[in-house]
């Protein structure tokens, strides 16, 4: 199985700026990955009427680790220095439309995980809107993972 093509640039300049590592592929962590992120967006749908907010934290949770099984399929994880921001970026080089919204959502999280005095109180319709992409997310990562066309990196 060769690596996979698209966005392999961006992928490289992860590596070598530090915020990707290279590990083991590891088809088993994409699964239990995969199986956290539905949990995750199970327990957004349950909290969503009385916690719109906790839906909103729950709901991201789910996207980034549907994201993060698709790197660690390839045998990449994000560092501490690449965080978020890293997954958001290989996973939009490299998978494209699903995963297009993905650093308005991490933005949006983090107003509800780290909030001033301005930052808005999360509503039912934010809920709703990160479920939906945590959904998109995962179906798309299940689908890729699924397709057994993910292998190790390479560079």
């Amino acid at each position: 199985m060769t690596a996979w093509k698209p966005g392999a640039a961006t992928i490289r300049e992860l590596l070598r700026l530090g915020d990707l590592d290279q590990v083991a592929a590891s088809a088993s962590l994409a699964e239990r990955l995969l199986q956290e992120a539905e949990t995750n967006i199970a327990s957004a749908e349950i909290v969503r009427p009385q916690d719109p907010g906790g839906a909103v934290q729950l709901g991201y949770e789910a996207a980034r680790k549907a994201a993060t099984s698709l790197l660690a399929a390839q045998g990449l994880r994000p560092t501490s220095a690449g965080g978020h921001v890293a997954v958001q970026r290989a996973v939009i080089a490299q998978f494209g439309e699903a995963f297009n919204r993905f650093g308005r959502m991490r933005r949006r999280r983090h107003e509800q995980e780290y909030p001033n005095i301005d930052s808005p109180t999360a509503t039912d319709g934010d809920a709703l809107e990160m479920i939906a992409f945590a959904r998109q997310a995962t179906k798309r990562a299940r689908e890729v993972v699924g397709s057994k066309r993910l292998g190790a990196w390479s560079s």
